[in-house]
C-alpha cells in the first residue's frame, strides 16, 4: 500500500550558520528519523575538518540517518579532478555513513548542446559506478530546472541510467523546485530515492526568473504546487524522505525555525488530506 502520509527529513541548508550537532539536534526535535549534510558549508562539517567519525556518533547520538551527502558538483564534467573528489567525498561518506551521494551537474549554460549532454552524463555515470559500488552508496542524479542546467530534466537521466543497466547504482532527486522550473510532469517515482522539498511566495517573480534564494518553507502562498507533488509522489507508492531544503536567508534567520518547520509539516499534512482521492 503506498504511504498515506510523508516522512520528512531535513537538509543542513535549512540553518547553514548553525553547528551539525544544532542540526542534528533540531531534526530529532521534530520528529525526523533523516538528515542530509553538505560538504559546502564554510566553517561546518564537513569543510571544518570535522572526522567523519565525529559525524556519524553526533547522528547516532540522535537517531538519525545520514541519507546524503550534498554534493559532487558538476558531476557530469568528467575529469581527473572530479575522480579525486568523488573520491574522497565517497570515502567520507562511508566513514561517517551516509547512504547516498547527490550528484549535481553543470549548471553554468555550458555542456548543454543536444548530443553533447548526453555523453557527457553517460561517460560520469560509468566512471562514477565502479566507485560507488566499492563505497556501498547510492548515486542521487539532481537534475536542475534552471534554463542555464546541463540536465534539466529527469527523462534525460533515467534513459541513461536506464541504457547503461545501473538501476542499482543510480536514484534520482526529484526536488519540487526544479521539477516546477523545468516544465517535466512525469514523476518517475519508480527511479526515485529522495525528494527535497522547498515553496516559493514571492507572487512577483517570474517562474524563469526564480533562483535559490527565493526558496522558503511550504505555506498557503506557495507557488510550486509542492503539497500536489508531494500528494502524487505518495500515489505512486513513493515510501523515502522528503528532506527541507530552502535556501532563503530568511528562512535560515528566523528567530523560530522548529516552529516555521512544524507549521510546515502541519500545513503539508493537511493538505494531503484536502487532495481528492
Amino acid at each position: 500500500m503506498p504511504a498515506t502520509t510523508p516522512s520528512f527529513a531535513l537538509n543542513h541548508m535549512s540553518m547553514p550558520h548553525r553547528t551539525i550537532s544544532d542540526f542534528f539536534a533540531l531534526a530529532a526535535a521534530l520528529g525526523m528519523r533523516g538528515v542530509e549534510i553538505r560538504n559546502d558549508l564554510a566553517g561546518n562539517a564537513i569543510l571544518d575538518g570535522t572526522p567523519p567519525a565525529a559525524v556519524r556518533a553526533a547522528a547516532q547520538a540522535h537517531g538519525l540517518r545520514i541519507l546524503s551527502i550534498n554534493a559532487l558538483q558538476r558531476f557530469n564534467d568528467w575529469t581527473p579532478a572530479r575522480g579525486e573528489e568523488a573520491r574522497a567525498l565517497l570515502s567520507y561518506a562511508r566513514a561517517c555513513g551516509a547512504e547516498a551521494l547527490v550528484l549535481v551537474p553543470v549548471n553554468d549554460g555550458s555542456g548543454r548542446a543536444n548530443g553533447e549532454r548526453q555523453a557527457n552524463l553517460r561517460i560520469a555515470l560509468k566512471a562514477l559506478r565502479p566507485m560507488l559500488e566499492e563505497a556501498g552508496i547510492v548515486g542521487l542524479v539532481e537534475p536542475l530546472g534552471f534554463e542555464e542546467c546541463s540536465l534539466r530534466r529527469k527523462s534525460e537521466a533515467v534513459e541513461a541510467i536506464v541504457s547503461l543497466g545501473a538501476e542499482d547504482g543510480f536514484r534520482l532527486v526529484h526536488d519540487t523546485f526544479h521539477h516546477c522550473l523545468a516544465g517535466e510532469e512525469t514523476l518517475f517515482v519508480a527511479h526515485t530515492g529522495l525528494v527535497h522539498i522547498s515553496g516559493v511566495d514571492d507572487g512577483a517573480v517570474a517562474l524563469r526568473d526564480m533562483r535559490d534564494g527565493h526558496r522558503v518553507l511550504i505555506d498557503e502562498h506557495d507557488r510550486l504546487g509542492n503539497v500536489a507533488q508531494i500528494a502524487a509522489l505518495l500515489d505512486g507508492g513513493y515510501g523515502g524522505a522528503f528532506s527541507f531544503e530552502p535556501f532563503s536567508p530568511g528562512v535560515h534567520r528566523a528567530a523560530d525555525l522548529r516552529g516555521a518547520l512544524q507549521a510546515s509539516m502541519a500545513h503539508i499534512h493537511d493538505g494531503i488530506r484536502r487532495v481528492p482521492a
